[in-house]
């Protein structure tokens, strides 16, 4: 990501506010480092549960989370609420690349971006799968123009 240009709230289609928790804090007064993946993996699949038909439970197609990215620019500490963006840069025929901001609530400042990228399987057999069409018009809503 290095040599990338920053993005802005204007370049994410969905967003979703994230309260942060005392627990979230490290030593050093601001959110740990583990917790930004946390917030990408919640955005991710909160906009899929609701637009893309995700039947974590009992679907027969999964996506599993073969690759994360972070790039840390400014701190958040609770008590932030972090507005998180997301969007999407890529889809293929059985995996999506996810790109995922992350902003302190009503500034302008990017905290934290990144990408989250899902492979979908077949829960049966654990091998790949086409994704499913109800999750690809989803992702096809907030794709990256």
């Amino acid at each position: 990501m290095a040599g990338e240009p920053e993005l802005t709230r204007a370049d994410y289609r969905h967003f979703l506010e994230i309260p942060t928790r005392w627990m979230d804090n490290d030593v050093y007064g601001h959110v740990n480092n583990v917790e930004y993946y946390s917030y990408f993996d919640t955005v991710v699949n909160q906009y899929l549960i609701e637009q893309g038909g995700l039947d974590y439970l009992n679907g027969e197609t999964v996506g599993f989370v073969v690759e994360t990215r972070c790039s840390y620019k400014r701190p958040i500490a609770f008590p932030d609420v972090v507005e998180a963006g997301i969007r999407v840069a890529r889809i293929g025929t059985s995996s999506v690349t996810y790109e995922v901001g992350l902003f302190k609530k009503g500034q302008e400042a990017i905290c934290a971006f990144g990408h989250f990228v899902h492979v979908y399987v077949d829960r049966a057999t654990n091998k790949s799968a086409p994704i499913p069409e109800k999750a690809r018009a989803a992702m096809e809503a907030i794709r990256a123009g």
